[in-house]
Parts: C-alpha cells; sequence; structure tokens
C-alpha cells in the first residue's frame, strides 16, 4: 500500500474542497448573509490540510488497484468530513451526525435529508446542499483527473474505483482527457437545463440550484415542496433532464463524434427507456381516477417514474397515497437504478441485464449441458471477469442491503419505513416509503440509525467495493 501517494491524492482533493468552499461564500455575500463566514473557515481549514498533504510530490508514484479503491473511499469520508463543516459552524445544523448526514447526502446525491424546514435556511446553505450533489454526481476524483496527471497510466484505477457501472473504459486513449469529456459534457447539460429553467419563469437562483440537483441526480429542494409548486412545464423540463442525465454519459459522446448507430446497438439504453415508459404507462393508468385527465396522471407518472429510475428523488406529489401497484413498481425501479456510467444511483441497468442473460444461460444449460454460450451486450462478448464482477456485486449488495435493514428494524418502526429507507440510501434516491415518503425527512431516527445510513450512501454511490474494502483489514496488512 502507497500510504504517502494516498495522503498525497488526499492533500488535493482537500484543496480542490477549499476551492469548491468558496463559491457559497459569494452566494453569501451576494444575499448580505453571515454563513458566508462559515464557508470561508471551512475552506481556510481545508486548504491548509491540503497544503501541508501536498507541499512534496512523493517519490514513489507506483499505484494498485487496491490502492485506488482505498483513495477513493478515503477521499469521499473526507471530502464529507469537510463539506459538513460550514452546517456546523453556521448552526444551522447543530449535531454532528445531522450534518455529517446532510452532507454525505448530498454528495452521493441520495438528497435524503434531517430538514424539516428546508425553506427556513440561509441561501449560501441551500446552494451548498445543491452544489454537493453536483460536486458528486460526477465523482470528485474524476474531476481531480481533469486537472491533475496523477498516477500516468495508472490513474485509471481511480476512475474505476469511483465510476458506476460494471465496467469502466476511456473514451479516448488518456484517461485525464476521458474525465475532461465527462466533465465538459456534463457542465453543458447542466447549463442547458438551467437556461431553459429561466425561460421557464423559475428564477435564477432556483434554476441554479435545481439543475445542479438534477444533474447529480440528486433531488435536493430548496422548497418545502420539492418541485410541486413549480408549473407543469417546469415540471416536465426536469424530468425530461432527468432522464437524461440516468443515460450512459458514452452516448453522448458518441453523439458528439457523430456515430449514432452505434447508440442505437445500446442494449441498456433500450432497456432503460424501455422500463421508464413502460412504468410510466402502467402507473398512468393505474392512478388516472384521481386526476382530471389520463394526460395529467401520466405526466405526474412520468415525473415519478423518471425520478425513482434515475434516483434523483424529486417529488410533485405525495406518491406514498398511490394505490399499492403503483407503489410496487416504483419500489423495483428504486432497485434497478439509472444506467451504468450515469450520475444516477441503484444496482443499474446493465448488470440487470447482465445477470438476465446469465440466469438464462444457466437455465438452458440444465437442458443442453454440452452446449457452449456466451453473453453479449451491443454485439460483443462480455468477459467472464464483467460477468464474475455482476455476480459479485449483487450476491454483496443484498447481504449489506438485508443487514441494514436488520439493524434499522431494531428503531421498531413499521416494515414499509425500515425497508425503503434502507432502499433510498443504498440506491441514493432520498424518499421512501411510509415513514420516509416524500413529504416525510430521516430525523426520526437515533444516531446508530444515521450512521447505518451514512454507510449505505456511500457504498451505494461507490458501488459498494471500495467501502467494503476500506473497513477489511486485510487490506493494510504489508503482505497485501
Amino acid at each position: 500500500m502507497n500510504y504517502r501517494f494516498i495522503v498525497y491524492i488526499l492533500g488535493w482533493i482537500l484543496n480542490i474542497q477549499g476551492i469548491f468552499l468558496l463559491v457559497p461564500s459569494l452566494v453569501a455575500l451576494c444575499y448580505r448573509e453571515e454563513s458566508g463566514f462559515s464557508f470561508l473557515i471551512a475552506a481556510g481549514i481545508s486548504l491548509a490540510f491540503g497544503a501541508l498533504a501536498t507541499v512534496r510530490k512523493p517519490r514513489n508514484c507506483l499505484f494498485y488497484a487496491k490502492d485506488g479503491f482505498v483513495s477513493v473511499a478515503l477521499g469521499w469520508v473526507v471530502l464529507s468530513m469537510s463539506g459538513a463543516l460550514p452546517f456546523l459552524f453556521s448552526g444551522e445544523i447543530p449535531s454532528v451526525f445531522d450534518a455529517l448526514f446532510e452532507t454525505i447526502s448530498g454528495y452521493t446525491t441520495t438528497g435524503a435529508t434531517i430538514l424539516t424546514d428546508v425553506e427556513a435556511m440561509s441561501k449560501s446553505l441551500l446552494f451548498w446542499r445543491s452544489f454537493t450533489h453536483w460536486i458528486g454526481g460526477m465523482g470528485i476524483l474524476v474531476f481531480v483527473l481533469c486537472i491533475l496527471p496523477l498516477a500516468g497510466g495508472n490513474n485509471m484505477y481511480l476512475m474505476r474505483a469511483e465510476s458506476p457501472g460494471p465496467s469502466v473504459g476511456k473514451l479516448v486513449p488518456r484517461v485525464r482527457s476521458t474525465a475532461v469529456i465527462l466533465y465538459g459534457i456534463y457542465a453543458a447539460l447542466t447549463a442547458v437545463e438551467c437556461v431553459l429553467l429561466l425561460i421557464g419563469g423559475m428564477s435564477f437562483f432556483d434554476a441554479v440550484t435545481t439543475s445542479f440537483a438534477t444533474a447529480g441526480t440528486g433531488g435536493f429542494g430548496i422548497r418545502n415542496s420539492s418541485i410541486a409548486e413549480y408549473n407543469v412545464f417546469l415540471q416536465n423540463v426536469i424530468a425530461v433532464f432527468m432522464v437524461v442525465f440516468g443515460v450512459n454519459f458514452s452516448v453522448y459522446f458518441l453523439i458528439l463524434i457523430r456515430k449514432p448507430k452505434q447508440i442505437l446497438k445500446s442494449e441498456e439504453l433500450r432497456t432503460y427507456i424501455g422500463i421508464v415508459a413502460a412504468s410510466t404507462v402502467l402507473i398512468g393508468f393505474n392512478i388516472r381516477d384521481s386526476f382530471a385527465s389520463v394526460w395529467s396522471a401520466l405526466q405526474q407518472a412520468f415525473f415519478q417514474v423518471a425520478s425513482i429510475i434515475t434516483t434523483t428523488g424529486f417529488s410533485t406529489i405525495d406518491f406514498n397515497l398511490w394505490p399499492t401497484f403503483s407503489k410496487c413498481i416504483l419500489v423495483m425501479i428504486m432497485f434497478v437504478g439509472a444506467c451504468a456510467g450515469s450520475t444516477g444511483g441503484g444496482i443499474k441497468v446493465s448488470r440487470i441485464v447482465i445477470a438476465y442473460k446469465n440466469i438464462k444461460n444457466g437455465i438452458e444449460s440444465f437442458v443442453h449441458p454440452k452446449s457452449v454460450r456466451i453473453i453479449s451486450m451491443e454485439g460483443k462478448k462480455v468477459s467472464n471477469e464483467v460477468v464474475r464482477s455482476v455476480n459479485t456485486y449483487i450476491v454483496l449488495y443484498f447481504a449489506v442491503f438485508v443487514a441494514s435493514v436488520l439493524l434499522i428494524s431494531l428503531e421498531n418502526f413499521s416494515f414499509e419505513t425500515s425497508f425503503t429507507s434502507v432502499a433510498a440510501t443504498l440506491n441514493n434516491i432520498g424518499p421512501g416509503l411510509d415513514g420516509v415518503g416524500p413529504m416525510e425527512n430521516f430525523a426520526k431516527f437515533n444516531s446508530f440509525s444515521k450512521c447505518v445510513f451514512m454507510f449505505d450512501m456511500l457504498a451505494g454511490r461507490l458501488e459498494l467495493i471500495p467501502m467494503v474494502i476500506l473497513f477489511s483489514p486485510w487490506i493494510w496488512r504489508k503482505n497485501h
């Protein structure tokens, strides 16, 4: 384990965090809020520790997969701890556990909150909550790779450890160039959404913060009613962009280099769009009697389906009151999640497709035991390594899920609350059902449960492996 180089990376994360913390201080200056001093102090602390860790570049720059996993996991922990400081220093969230919960929820683009009155917060802290979504959506290590050639050819380990999906590849030969392209697409789509929201009549502050939350598929609202008080045009813009940010970003790269035929070959994209369409139609007709017209029911169904499958967590209505059939569909797509290589959470559509094909081949082998079958996607063979990683991930996912539900159930809330609260945090969604529905929050849980949720949010965002490795004693032994 290259400890010195890991510290060096963490130092650069703190340096970048310090710069990010200066942005909401400018917002505080514009609105003449005293909370701006909290951001300046937090930025000073981050920059001071970051400078100490990066004053000298280590001589040994050898970097392996285990170093990548540990760096990413520790990086997100350090990022969350420093990001929680403004909440504590301002006194607007005085509890350490609550401040960490809110910050981790922001960075992991979960959107679960402990706040009972969002609108009572200062503008600068509301901006910071949404900004953490945007930072965490693409990943802080990906941003680091944009500006620093950290580890030569080995920096792919960082991107693989942080990026969502069963496999991560380079869009172009250089990893640094890939990171720049990803962030360029990310920023451009965010800007387009912001402009459309402004055209629809949303205020500049609301448009910027909502765009940040949509782009990161986070869902922190700046209104107590989330998105409900905005007009239908604005709701539809947000819904469409939630779906857009749930698509694998390599699709947009293919559009840029004018290779639309390759996009049509994407099984993951077709499956993703199909699930969104089917879920919208089924829920729309199930809830049609509660609305003035079928079109209104479909519009509301589409928004909630887009919000849940992309794990954004915005809401326009209390779907906790919908029929059981509709709620069951929402719970099921909570687990499916968005596409690999997007800012969304969940198991990911590509893993679902690969797992389905693997099960199908397994069943057919009982009938024809001597036949040789391969799994393919987009016309290419899926390697045994990827299939194995998918199987490992799914088993590990449900092991963490079951353990978390059991731990949360010690608080003796309803099964629906305990089950969907874990589903909402592990899948980085935000709202669940019953006690954690779209009109509820997580303030009711004790500190122990919040710690479980914080682990789940980080594990879900980092695809489980980095967090599991971080807490595995064997990884710290010298012979590993």
